[in-house]
């Protein structure tokens, strides 16, 4: 008996699996025909985010393979610099050289220094490719604790703790660090990575408007009846190139005994007399608490984040913050990049000093040809067009004409907000900087940006 109801079930199984299979196809379909939906409405919108090939360094001039408008091969237009075109070994498309790179982080030109190189070169040899597996479990090297101790040091911190990147680090603390007795209030326009990181957390959440010390204020007492209050900003914001008002923040914080926490990844390296930040840079080093940074961008330009703080803050990071616990140790090509990075800034503030005249001589240039420019003395230069497709036209027309930038909108900025995002870098010329104001300025007469 049992041999025949076997025979029947597996007959079953047999004929029900077409239908099973057919449901799963159906399934797909349905699927890929919502997401392509869903992406041509991103077309549609003007949104698309291209991703562009790099075939050469990161550096102030870039060799770019591509076979859309403004990446290799077209016509160019009357009046634009003609950019030769060489075969690349990499890829079988056309190459642009000579393109000057303006929407990286490389802040201090630090990702393709000869001596930041060198480093991972040798830390690659002695230490291998990585660790295979998270630091509690059988990954902590020297090098590992060297660099968390350089960086205490170089933030004037008790210790710190690294991770594979801030967004990580982000997405790590407040969980660990709040309860849903304490209180978090953030700045409206705060990192993604921490708009993220406070989701996560069990805290009440707070959320007071850009910059606005009034609000602030009105939140603080607000959140008075909580254990722990912490006040999370960006130190500069990535998108419009302000810078927060640290001064204020801190003297609120004090009047209503909270903590202070900033996000440093577009002020590490370069702001404030030795390239500490925006608390060095603002006078305020004493009197904020936590330190979240990157060292992908100013500090080598690779990858990695870390926390740094009061050692009580990164003995319990050590124990519950999950992207620490559940992440690869960085790898050592990483860290010996970063360390040198840093050495190289500890022994010289003569790099982060050499941003200001080169970040003035960009904003005044513009200002005068009639753009108006987000922000203020940052070498994140938003200049400002509103409409979304405008600012994805006028990027692709100004790699026709050899200058590279990227045009951002909506959700990465608010809607109507849409603009081009320049960064300036220790690294690029005068004659750099004026190349790109010229082609900025005959491209937005063409589009009618200008009058």
């Amino acid at each position: 008996m049992w041999r025949a109801a076997a025979v029947r079930t597996l007959r079953g199984a047999g004929a029900g699996a077409p239908r099973a299979a057919s449901g799963a196809a159906a399934a797909a379909a349905q699927l890929r025909r919502r997401l392509e939906s869903e992406l041509e409405d991103i077309r549609g919108a003007g949104t698309w985010k291209s991703e562009r090939v790099i075939v050469s360094r990161q550096g102030p001039h870039l060799r770019l393979a591509g076979g859309g408008a403004g990446a290799c091969g077209g016509e160019e237009e009357e009046g634009s610099r003609s950019l030769p075109s060489v075969p690349c070994p990499c890829f079988s498309l056309s190459v642009h050289a000579g393109i000057i790179n303006f929407c990286a982080n490389n802040y201090l030109g630090l990702s393709s220094h000869p001596e930041v190189i060198r480093a991972a070169v040798e830390a690659l040899e002695k230490f291998g490719a990585g660790l295979s597996s998270v630091r509690f479990i059988c990954g902590t090297q020297s090098i590992h604790k060297d660099l968390e101790e350089k960086i205490a040091r170089f933030h004037q911190r008790e210790d710190a703790i690294l991770y594979a990147s801030c967004f990580d680090a982000n997405a790590g603390i407040f969980e660990a660090l709040l309860t849903p007795e304490d209180a978090v209030l953030s700045d409206e326009l705060n990192h993604a990575s921490i708009i993220d990181g406070i989701r996560l957390c069990k805290a009440n959440k707070y959320r007071y408007k850009h910059m606005d010390m009034q609000d602030l204020e009105a939140k603080l007492k607000e959140a008075q009846k909580h254990r722990l209050r912490l006040v999370a900003t960006d130190g500069a914001f990535s998108m419009d190139g302000d810078i927060a008002p640290l001064r204020e923040i801190c003297q609120l914080a004090q009047k209503y005994d909270a903590l202070v926490f900033i996000d440093e990844c577009h002020a590490t390296g370069f702001l404030g007399p030795n390239g500490r930040g925006t608390d060095e840079l603002l006078g305020v080093m004493d009197k904020v608490t936590i330190i979240n940074s990157t060292l992908g961008k100013a500090l080598g330009g690779a990858a990695g984040g870390y926390t740094t703080g009061p050692k009580p803050l990164i003995d319990l990071l050590r124990q519950r913050s999950r992207p620490y616990l559940f992440s690869n140790s960085l790898p050592p090509a990483v860290v010996g990049c970063a360390s040198k990075a840093l050495d190289l800034l500890m022994e010289s503030n003569a790099i982060a000093q050499s941003m200001a005249a080169k970040t003035q001589r960009f904003r005044s240039k513009m200002t005068a040809a009639g753009f108006t420019i987000s922000g203020k003395d940052h070498p994140i230069c938003p200049v400002m067009l509103g409409d979304a497709r405008l600012a994805s036209v006028m990027a692709e027309d100004m790699l026709n004409r050899g200058i590279y930038v990227i045009g951002f909108s909506y959700p990465v900025v608010p809607k109507g907000k849409a603009r081009i995002r320049v960064q300036i870098s220790a690294v690029h010329s005068d004659e750099d900087i004026d190349r790109c104001v010229e082609a900025f300025t005959e491209v937005g007469r063409k589009h009618g940006a200008l009058s």
